[in-house]
């Protein structure tokens, strides 16, 4: 790091240790957000070598960009247009990758690797994300933590970033600590049994189907959860509320609003929001109440639903989609993260619950004592290509995890399937492939009960799918796989739960 970044980063880091969240949340709901990002703006037109550049190839000058319409204005960048053109160093501030020291690689699942060089003080806002998970939902400020990394450990952001975080809460002084087995579940269940005892509560954070994969393991081989008090973090993936319940019940778990919370990320981007005890609790109910869910979010399916901080994420939506800008060291100006989604304020989250007939926070079914952070939210449906057509209906996964995740079925399941189309004779049909429990056997009366219970959730959830599908094309077909089957479910690979038809 250059020696004239050093006081800037020691000040932002002697802040944040310095600073309870309750200051730090403050300073940032008091932040003109507008004049933050337009002062983020002109840095980079100024400084970043591609950000120039990629400006006066598109005849803008950055002297006419002096309010936030005229920004909104800016054309966006993306991977493809911004990411893959210029080096790395022209990216970075000076041109140089000397303020770094750190590198995160995305999972290239949407193309070539790319690297996302970071420093500490970009990684301090992502630590907040964290604090607020620790604090507000886990109580870990009041408890003896053992945190247990269960990320892929690497150059992939999940792992190395997320342990990070947590040693900068225990350097903080919550009384944290910190293992890192990574995705090694043998190795995770060693870390429970021998240190989990020594602590009054222990946090599993991991890509969610990972985590279930390590709960049930765990229950296999005789390990006590609710004994230890567990706490999820997830990141990667978004799942239904079905399946929240389900992790519950297997943790011992009698309060997931505070039990467990979903972090959205991106390596580029890194933390850019969280799940809370109020955001949870909203989705909850409104997994109940499709219709108003659809009300809300426009689509069948329930995204997942966290609250972010402005002053540190800049959002905004381009025809349906998220946008954002943030300083890192590779700074994002208006960068289109494809992820399909939308904002809502918190005050108009509170007017649509009023309209809904919800006025206090215990027809939410938290406590009255709780205080919701009045920060925005963001929602996020994921990319919009992992859908499936079927009679002109468009069928997402999370339609069909809602059907899998009854309570009869995952006692014989992952929770991991892979959704396509087939034709058959000329006739289309819908294909579910399902990933078996170790110890699981395929059934016809397993197939039979997974297809009901799908068609009724589809039928339930998914307008287009009861309108436009004839009734007699309804039901899926079902084939059950064996465990780690390396055609559907090969380990060690990233899933993905469509195909295109066959």
């Amino acid at each position: 790091m250059p020696h004239s970044t050093m006081p800037a980063t020691e000040t932002i880091f002697q802040h944040f240790m310095s600073q309870s969240l309750d200051v730090l949340l403050t300073e940032s709901l008091n932040t003109d957000t507008s004049a933050k990002v337009l002062a983020l703006f002109k840095r980079c037109a100024n400084q970043v070598p591609a950000y120039h550049q990629f400006l006066y190839a598109r005849s803008v000058n950055p002297a006419d960009i002096q309010t936030l319409h005229a920004f909104s204005q800016l054309p966006l960048t993306d991977k493809t247009n911004y990411m893959q053109v210029f080096s790395l160093p022209e990216r970075c501030s000076g041109g140089t990758l000397n303020g770094a020291d750190r590198v995160a690689v995305s999972s290239g699942s949407t193309g070539k690797p790319t690297f996302w060089p970071r420093s500490v003080a970009d990684e301090l806002a992502v630590a907040v994300r964290f604090e607020q998970v620790f604090h507000d939902s886990f109580r870990a400020h009041e408890r003896n933590t053992l945190a247990i990394v269960c990320f892929a450990l690497g150059n992939w952001v999940g792992g190395l970033y997320s342990t990070s975080c947590c040693w900068h809460l225990a350097s903080k002084g919550y009384p944290l600590l910190v293992a890192t087995p990574g995705n090694n579940t043998a190795e995770i269940l060693r870390v429970v049994r021998e240190l989990a005892p020594h602590f009054e509560q222990t946090v599993l954070l991991g890509y969610p189907p990972f985590i279930k994969d390590v709960i049930d393991a765990g229950n296999t081989e005789g390990i006590n959860w609710p004994r230890y008090k567990p706490k999820l973090v997830f990141a990667g993936e978004v799942f239904s509320e079905e399946w929240r319940s389900t992790l519950a019940q297997r943790t011992g778990s009698t309060a997931p609003c505070y039990d467990s919370a979903s972090l959205y990320g991106t390596a580029d981007g890194g933390v850019l929001g969280n799940e809370t005890p109020f955001s949870i609790a909203i989705r909850r109910w409104l997994s109940n109440h499709p219709t108003a869910a659809r009300e809300l979010f426009g689509e069948s399916r329930l995204p997942t639903l966290v609250q972010y901080d402005p002053a540190s994420r800049f959002f905004e939506v381009y025809e349906n989609t998220l946008v954002v800008s943030a300083d890192n060291s590779v700074p994002l100006l208006r960068y289109h993260i494809a992820d399909k989604g939308g904002l809502i304020n918190f005050a108009k989250m509170w007017q649509f619950l009023k309209t809904q007939g919800i006025t206090t926070l215990a027809q939410l079914g938290l406590n009255d004592a709780f205080c919701p952070r009045e920060l925005p939210f963001v929602y996020v449906f994921g990319r919009a290509d992992f859908t499936v057509s079927y009679y002109g209906a468009n069928i997402y996964p999370e339609n069909i995890t809602v059907g899998l995740e009854q309570p009869a079925i995952m006692a014989k399941i992952t929770g991991k399937f892979v959704l396509e189309t087939q034709l058959i004779d000329n006739n289309s049909r819908l294909h579910i492939i399902v990933e078996l429990l170790p110890d699981s056997t395929a059934t016809q009366a397993l197939c039979a009960l997974i297809a009901d219970a799908v068609k009724t959730q589809l039928l339930r959830l998914n307008s287009e799918f009861a309108n436009y599908t004839p009734t007699e094309r309804q039901l899926p077909h079902i084939s059950l796989h064996a465990f780690a089957d390396a055609e559907y479910f090969p380990v060690g690979v990233k899933h993905r739960y469509t195909r295109k038809k066959s």
